[in-house]
């Protein structure tokens, strides 16, 4: 039984890890790729977006960081991955 809980937090682990790095990748390429259109956006955006996009309903629902030129769903949705790999690795 120990071993399949092994299992499934390492692969949770990878899977958070994974996502990491594909918002990461989202975020340097916006820079470079303002219009969106590259097959490479298109990609990170499909896997992305639907971790975002409850998180910027929730936002813009209670009127939260209205007016700010930074994306703040965006990084809370990074900084909830953060948490919740931080509590994986603490079991």
């Amino acid at each position: 039984m120990d071993t399949a809980i092994y299992l499934i937090t390492q692969t949770a682990y990878v899977l958070i890890s994974a996502l990491e790095l594909c918002l990461l990748a989202r975020a340097i390429l916006s820079w470079f790729d303002q219009t969106g259109e590259s097959r490479v956006s298109i990609v990170l955006y499909a896997i992305t977006e639907p971790l975002i996009l409850p998180i910027r309903r929730l936002c813009e629902r209670m009127h939260w960081f209205e007016g700010l030129p930074l994306d703040m769903p965006f990084m809370l949705t990074w900084l909830i991955l953060m948490v919740i790999q931080a509590f994986m690795t603490a079991l």
